[in-house]
């Protein structure tokens, strides 16, 4: 779904997002519009955002498409704005994605453009990720995605609760990861995270590909009969 020819120096955002979208591309575009205004209007991204909405937002979090299978169950922490969620929504109609946001204004924002473009695979929660009613609600999902929302530690912490035995975490992280998980991987360890590795998402589609760890939570250790 995420494969396109290999970019040239004179890449074009658009371009690469009809790859990405493809007949779904008019629902990426006009959550592209929302952010630039609606979205800077209420405060949820930066104007200085807006000329590069396609590249650093939209398809940086899109391809994170290529770690998740057909049919999987997503829950996205810390939505803001919808970024990864809305943007994996728009390309991946095949997953259950559940947008966990605890302000208000995020989560209206979120529930309107959802409802208004017909993203009947979504589900907004406003509530925090560590909470237990959010955890009844969204847990037991296959996938947690999150984007510049905490440290690896505390994310793990939030996250791999709300995924069944053998889900994984997947944050979105810049050029630091690798020793951001150098300095966490006790902590991951102890709070149940197995493999963790950091892989890279839109080659030769995005100019930067996007970084991401990859945590995988383990099952809970079972004490023998009699201790």
């Amino acid at each position: 779904m995420f494969h396109v020819e290999p970019h040239t120096p004179d890449w074009d955002a658009v371009e690469a997002a009809r790859s990405v979208f493809g007949e779904r591309f008019e629902i990426a575009q006009r959550y592209h519009d929302s952010l630039a205004s609606t979205g800077v209007e209420r405060g949820l991204i930066g104007p200085r955002e807006v000329p590069r909405l396609w590249e650093r937002h939209l398809l940086n979090c899109a391809v994170v498409g290529e770690l998740i299978e057909e049919g999987e169950s997503v829950v996205d922490v810390g939505s803001g704005a919808g970024l990864p969620g809305i943007p994996l929504a728009i390309a991946r109609p095949d997953l259950a994605i559940t947008l966990v946001e605890p302000l208000l204004r995020r989560s209206v924002y979120l529930a309107e453009f959802v409802e208004s473009n017909g993203l009947d695979h979504v589900l907004v929660v406003r509530g925090r990720a560590e909470e237990s009613g959010v955890i009844k609600e969204a847990g037991g999902a296959d996938v947690v995605t999150s984007r510049a929302v905490a440290p690896l530690h505390k994310l793990a912490k939030w996250s791999l609760p709300l995924v069944h035995e053998h889900g994984r975490m997947l944050a979105l992280k810049g050029s630091s990861a690798s020793e951001e998980v150098a300095r966490d991987r006790d902590a991951l360890t102890k709070l149940g995270a197995g493999e963790v590795d950091v892989v890279q998402c839109g080659a030769g589609i995005l100019p930067v590909p996007t970084v991401v760890v990859r945590a995988e939570r383990l099952p809970k250790r079972r004490l023998r009969h009699g201790r």
